[in-house]
């Protein structure tokens, strides 16, 4: 009989160990993810006291095949549907972390001495959060109800986007030395056919497969499918020049697509555990506990520089989007951590051959201590924020809560879309055409220059050729659209914040600075370069000053002239006390579920009267998968039903209590409530009119929660509440019925005709 194959024992040796490792770690109520890589290191050629595998090669192999069906996963779990519902305040706040923790990444590797490729690969890994411990550190903190997790999630769905992205371009950035300009173009190109492939067989042929094929597939065969799927995928997208994990990816969105997606995605979870534990384990196997006592002093720095800068720029993000500081420094903490897709993204620079050996064990370290701390980082944000609260001056507080409320109304939210849809554009293109001309400046134009003009000057009058070069699409970058109709409208209406705006103004500028900053800093030393670079900005601002108090000038003064004196006066108002604000209490929507011996079962939302014991609405009923809006008095709660309730933090912490079960039962999507405001207009019908009159309830299927006016908060309403010109009306209903009623109360009453009757 021939002896046991080495592969067989040493996956024997990595399970065991992870599964003994795995139940310690349960039991310590901690990530087992973090088991995994302890598990790894245990068995390590490094760690001397236990047994160790025989063959490393064997287990990179398991390892490349734990990312691909991580991936796979991830993809089951994403759609674009999925994407599109991520909403506005999540977006902004991934676009901000993202970006930010890039350059922080960036820098911090710069001034450590590591090699562009490092601090490149650093960047991106520090980018990314955790979506696996995020999840258990708010089930265990029992925070799921409130409002901030749900931005967090949104942006952990951006983040992986953003990750796969990173995926395709960061072995073009780092393989690409010589002529990076045109493996970008080439890699651009497959990407665009990647996603077209994609496109077809998520619309066309796998639903349709699946579809027909149903009746012949019981779960081993649709097991089988999918996992072949996958593995084709990843053959093709080998073949075409990306990674084994942007194809399992792939292939995973298109069959979430499928009617049998969440049934896929359950089959093959046991799958993606087991070669995922495999993963893990081999990260913490190539990890070098020697090499972690040497770069103690990096990893303390990369540690901080996470904390901190994921901290502040998450918080920022949020806040700029139009939440209060408070839930704006929930998301922010809760987002202080990396995970998997730092060891992915390191793994990817180990296997190409383009990072250090150190990189690797430095973001190991950096993931397991914030990993470890996530729970306390959520727990001390609002401690943190009560603090703050303290130091800071009402006024101050008052500024920050309101910061960026504009962008959440709904009769604005037009014009949003318009200046978000023109500034993307903008700095696409030109961004595009910036990066072309400053790595092909850096790689081309500069050493040629140099060689042709001798002496000390040939750096400057080189780096200065680059930048008249780049003059043009700096300019376009800087104020190309930004004078925009829709733009003026929202940054001269007072009532509603220009955080947003003045955040897309700093991403201009930010990525027009960076731009000149890798030309400059390419051929000067740190110091000298700091100095140009300062010197660029003086001259710029002294020149644009000017320009734009005379444009901005003559702009509102046309604004004035459009708009009704008294109207202005009204929506000038901003000293609104943040203790009375309607944003400034986090009200939100929350879902919770009644169990089958709960007190509320068999009862009318009358008999209950939610509202005056606990300062709850109940806005939506989900029974059977179908969703009962706006419910009425006489409506019946029954076991088993899901119910969408309004209120704050606070309210509904008292309210589940009583009520909350853990049945899920999946409802439909498309008809979910949502809480939105608008302003009710000089011209509007409501002006005048009290709730009853209005009849918003029986008309649109909405309804009206609160009303901001001057310096007041209205909670709830009675329907003898009389409309005032300026109020801010807060609404609940499905998005399509607030929208037609915002559009429908915009109107006079002439236009709007019998709209009251």
């Amino acid at each position: 009989m021939s002896g046991l194959a080495p592969l067989i024992a040493d996956l024997a040796l990595i399970l065991i160990a992870a599964g003994a490792i795995t139940l310690i770690f349960k039991w310590l109520k901690q990530p087992l993810v973090l088991g995994y890589v302890v598990a790894g290191l245990l068995i390590s050629q490094h760690f001397g006291f236990f047994p160790s595998v025989s063959d490393m090669e064997n287990v990179t192999l398991w390892a490349d095949i734990g990312v691909i069906f991580l991936l796979f996963g991830l993809g089951l779990e994403f759609s674009f549907k999925k994407l599109m519902k991520v909403g506005g305040s999540a977006s902004i706040t991934a676009i901000t972390e993202v970006i930010s923790m890039l350059v922080i990444g960036y820098v911090v590797g710069y001034f450590l001495g590591w090699s562009h490729i490092d601090s490149i690969f650093l960047g991106g890994m520090l980018a990314m959060s955790s979506t696996t411990i995020i999840i258990k550190a708010f089930d265990d903190l029992n925070l799921r109800a409130q409002k901030f997790t749900n931005i967090v999630f949104g942006v952990l769905v951006v983040e992986d986007l953003v990750a796969i992205l990173m995926l395709v371009l960061l072995p073009t950035l780092a393989i690409s030395q010589t002529s990076v300009g045109i493996e970008m173009i080439e890699s651009f190109g497959s990407l665009v056919f990647f996603l077209a492939l994609w496109f077809v067989f998520g619309i066309f042929l796998l639903p349709i497969f699946f579809k027909y094929m149903r009746k012949f597939m019981n779960d081993e065969t649709l097991l089988i499918v999918s996992i072949g799927l996958c593995l084709g995928m990843v053959v093709l997208a080998n073949k075409t020049g990306f990674s084994s994990a942007l194809g399992a990816f792939i292939m995973g969105s298109i069959l979430a697509e499928t009617i049998d997606g969440e049934k896929i995605e359950h089959l093959t979870k046991p799958v993606k555990d087991l070669f995922g534990a495999i993963f893990f384990v081999s990260v913490g196997m190539m990890v070098d506990p020697a090499m972690l006592v040497t770069y103690a002093g990096p990893i303390i720095i990369v540690t901080l520089a996470t904390y901190f800068g994921k901290m502040i720029f998450s918080s920022l993000g949020v806040l700029i989007s139009g939440q209060n500081l408070k839930v704006s420094m929930q998301s922010g903490f809760s987002l202080a951590q990396i995970g998997e897709f730092a060891f992915i993204i390191a793994a990817l620079g180990l296997s190409l051959g383009v990072t250090s050996d150190f990189l690797y064990p430095v973001v190991v370290a950096v993931s397991v201590i914030t990993t470890f701390t996530t729970p306390y980082t959520i727990k001390v944000s609002e401690p943190s924020y009560n603090l703050l609260k303290k130091l800071l001056p009402e006024r101050v507080m008052v500024f920050l809560d309101n910061f960026g409320a504009g962008s959440q109304t709904v009769n604005r939210q037009s014009d949003w879309r318009k200046v978000l849809k023109s500034n993307v554009m903008v700095i696409l293109i030109y961004s595009v055409m910036l990066v072309f001309i400053s790595v092909a400046s850096v790689r081309y134009i500069l050493p040629f220059l140099k060689s042709e003009i001798p002496g000390s000057w040939s750096s400057v009058i080189a780096v200065a050729a680059t930048l008249l070069l780049m003059a043009p699409f700096l300019s376009a970058l800087l104020v190309s659209k930004l004078k925009t109709p829709a733009f003026l409208t929202l940054w001269n209406d007072r009532k509603f914040n220009r955080g947003p705006l003045f955040f897309i103004v700093l991403v201009r500028i930010t990525l027009a600075a960076f731009f000149v900053a890798y030309v400059v800093f390419s051929e000067f030393t740190t110091q000298i370069g700091i100095v140009i670079i300062l010197t660029i900005f003086v001259i710029i601002v002294a020149l644009f000053s000017k320009t734009l108090r005379t444009q901005y000038a003559h702009l509102e003064k046309q604004f004035m002239t459009n708009l009704n004196a008294k109207s202005f006066s009204k929506l000038k108002k901003e000293d609104k006390n943040v203790a009375q604000s309607l944003m400034a209490q986090n009200v939100h929507l929350g879902t919770f579920d009644i169990i089958a011996d709960s007190v509320v079962a068999g009862k009318t939302l009358s008999e209950l009267n939610f509202r005056e014991k606990y300062g709850v609405s109940i806005v939506s009923i989900i029974r059977a998968g179908e969703r009962h809006n706006i419910p009425r008095g006489t409506d019946r709660l029954y076991p088993a039903d899901q119910i969408v309730v309004l209120g704050t933090d606070e309210q509904m912490e008292l309210f589940k209590k009583d009520i909350e079960g853990h049945a899920e039962t999946p409802a439909k999507k498309e008809d979910e409530v949502v809480l939105e405001q608008f302003v009710v207009d000089e011209n509007s019908y409501l002006v005048g009119k009290t709730i009853s009159q209005c009849v918003i309830r029986d008309v649109s299927s909405c309804l009206v929660v609160g009303v901001d006016r001057d310096d007041e908060s209205i909670m709830h309403p009675k329907a003898s509440f009389e409309f005032h010109e300026g109020d801010v009306v807060w609404v609940v209903g499905e998005r399509a019925n607030i929208r037609s009623l915002s559009k429908t109360c915009a109107m006079n009453p002439d236009e709007n005709g019998n709209a009251n009757s």
